[in-house]
This record gives C-alpha cells, sequence and structure tokens, in this order.
C-alpha cells in the first residue's frame, strides 16, 4: 500500500465490491515481506523516495511494480514546477507495468494487473 494524492483514491475503489480486487488473487498487505507487487499511485517526492526504495528492497523475490498514473510515470503537472518530485519512479525502482493517466480509472488498473500476469505467465518470472 503506497500511495499519494488522487490516483490512491482510484485504487481504494478497487478493494471495493464493484471491482472486487479479491478475485485476482491479490491481497492488500501492509507488510512488504509478505508482498510481491507494489502499485506506486501518486506524486512521489524527493522526501519518500529512500523509504520507496527500503520498502522495495524487502521484498522477496520475485517481485513487482506498477507505476499508476502521470505524477508516478513522468512527475505529471508537479514536474516543472516542484523541485522534490521525482520525475518517473523508474529512476527509483525497476517498473514492470506503466498504467497512464490522470488519475487513470479503476477499469485502467484491472486492465494493468491482468497485462502483468500475461507478462509473467509468457516469462515465467521477470528477468531483470
Amino acid at each position: 500500500l503506497y500511495g499519494t494524492a488522487c490516483c490512491f483514491i482510484e485504487f481504494a475503489a478497487l478493494i471495493g465490491s464493484r471491482f472486487d480486487f479479491d478475485r485476482f488473487g491479490l491481497l492488500p498487505r501492509a507488510s512488504p515481506r509478505q508482498a510481491d507487487l507494489i502499485i506506486t499511485a501518486g506524486t512521489v517526492t524527493m522526501k519518500m523516495a529512500p523509504a520507496l526504495v527500503r520498502l522495495y528492497e524487502q521484498m522477496p523475490d520475485p517481485k513487482y511494480v506498477i507505476a499508476m498514473g502521470a505524477c508516478t510515470i513522468t512527475g505529471g503537472m508537479f514536474s516543472m514546477d516542484s523541485p522534490t518530485a521525482v520525475r518517473g519512479v523508474d529512476k527509483l525502482i525497476p517498473v514492470d507495468v506503466y498504467i497512464p493517466g490522470c488519475p487513470p480509472t479503476a477499469e485502467a488498473l484491472v486492465f494493468g494487473i491482468l497485462q502483468l500476469q500475461k507478462k509473467i505467465r509468457r516469462t515465467g518470472t521477470i528477468e531483470r
């Protein structure tokens, strides 16, 4: 669970009964040692970057990352005005699937999860 700003609101909608996040076998876990997927949602700041990298390093292998939203992927509307916004989470941790939008809809996140599942099935595990 790593979300900031409006993208996290769309992520939170997945947990509800309309989208039923559990049918994919995904259960939100607050412990990095029990997780294999990070969905970064929202603006990542320089202050939060070390915590995000530490969280990623604590996850067991294989581990996967979905970058959700324009602010996470490129810094979004904050990339020019804010000196503290990270201009792409892929500069901190490797990203497997990008979901564009501002904010992307819950349906787009479901599509991204399906794309990650296809990628894992096709390659077995994702080599870095």
